[in-house]
């Protein structure tokens, strides 16, 4: 491998590949869009028609989320962000032979996670089901490629086991830190446009893990959770919904139990988030979920990505128009994936109180950040986010170079 010394990734990912499961025929992907330290970073989804654009777009966009936590100038910090990748598998999680397809995947794939791509959840899995499907694979670990940059393995790897053992009002922290950025990201926007929190209205489609802590944090923090859409439909009520009780009535796609709604609950058809009367929209579910056609109902005054990808760029164009801020998943999704890395460098340990306040320290300073060049540039908060990541990315060249 050689390093390049250009500031802005190439436009072909570094690797790209397609598998076929010999037992069922269905197809995963692997896609490594750049190094950085001879390793990339990347969750593994399992969804019914994942496609390898999908994850090639994600892989790029890990490469961004990895940039924008690097400080170049505060030496304390131990965490220095890696390259971007990502996994994919074409098969519904629910499918009863999905755990078989996932083991096997990760067995093709093993050279890869030994050597250079760490991975763990994302849509469709569960940590605990990684993990247990890694074992079964021959893996020591999904992030064992980056041991060898971690002064202390044992140290690091203890902490993390630590960290994910910590469990918050019946949830683990590992399940929370990213709804926890995204929530913390709202509130800076809230901030920023001087509008109290109390009384704000929301709608978030997508109840597992991301969209399931975003919605207590958010609730906790004075808002109204007015609407929450899962596979079954959309449950709403217009003067908030009772969050804890729904946390508690889901199953680990998060679905929830409707037997645990409140009279006053309505249920209405999946795609009525969309047009649901809020401020705040919360896509936390699965990509492409905002189009051309749909965004025409919007009524929210934002829309936070807590999903990947989920606006469409033509359907972004037209939501500016209308006034409507899209704050994006490179930034507002972004704290999962450094929490992992923080906690493992060792620039937090395994506690909840310090990992939520480093998340909030470090996404209030991202979208404050961001929208503040937004602003300067006249531009859109994605294209600010992306100049960011660009900057960012030509620090680490310089500093690390490009490994490919």
């Amino acid at each position: 491998m050689s390093a390049s010394t250009g500031a802005s990734p190439p436009d072909a990912p570094l690797i790209s590949l397609t598998w076929t499961d010999h037992v069922t025929g269905r197809q995963g992907y692997l896609v490594v869009d750049q190094l950085v330290r001879g390793v990339a970073s990347g969750g593994l989804r399992m969804r019914r028609g994942c496609t390898l654009d999908e994850v090639t777009g994600l892989a790029r966009g890990m490469t961004m989320k990895e940039a924008l936590h690097f400080d170049a100038d505060d030496p304390r910090v131990r965490y220095v962000p890696l390259g971007g990748a990502k996994g994919g598998i074409d098969c519904d999680p629910r499918d009863p032979g999905a755990y078989g397809v996932l083991v096997r995947f990760l067995r093709a794939t093993r050279p890869y996670i030994e050597c250079f791509w760490t991975t763990g959840e994302d849509l469709g899995l569960t940590q605990d089901t990684v993990d247990r499907a890694a074992a079964e694979a021959g893996l020591v670990s999904t992030v064992q490629a980056v041991h060898p940059l971690l002064d202390d393995e044992r140290e690091a790897r203890r902490r993390l086991a630590d960290a994910f053992a910590v469990r918050v009002d019946g949830i683990g922290l590992d399940a929370l830190a990213g709804g926890r950025g995204v929530a913390e990201s709202v509130l800076a926007a809230l901030d920023r446009a001087g509008t109290a929190y109390e009384g704000v209205r929301v709608g978030v489609q997508g109840f597992g893990t991301m969209g399931g802590a975003t919605a207590r944090f958010l609730s906790r923090a004075g808002l109204k959770i007015v609407a929450i859409a899962d596979v079954r439909g959309t449950i709403a009520h217009p003067d908030g919904l009772d969050v804890e009780s729904l946390l508690a009535a889901r199953d680990p796609y998060g679905t929830v139990d409707r037997t645990a709604l409140r009279p006053g609950d309505r249920e209405l058809p999946g795609d009525a988030w969309l047009s649901i009367d809020a401020e705040v929209l919360v896509p936390a579910a699965v990509s492409y979920a905002i189009d051309v056609g749909n965004q025409a109902g919007i009524k929210a005054r934002w829309i936070v990505e807590a999903a990947n990808m989920p606006v469409l760029p033509e359907a972004e164009e037209l939501l500016a128009r209308r006034g409507i801020t899209v704050l994006p998943d490179v930034v507002v999704n972004s704290g999962t994936n450094a929490w992992w890395w923080w906690t493992l460098f060792g620039d937090i340990g395994p506690d909840a109180d310090e990992a939520f306040a480093h998340i909030r320290r470090a996404m209030r300073r991202l979208v404050d950040d961001m929208l503040e060049r937004a602003e300067a540039d006249g531009g859109t908060p994605r294209a600010a986010a992306h100049a960011m990541a660009a900057d960012r990315l030509a620090a680490i060249v310089r500093r690390y170079g490009w490994y490919r």
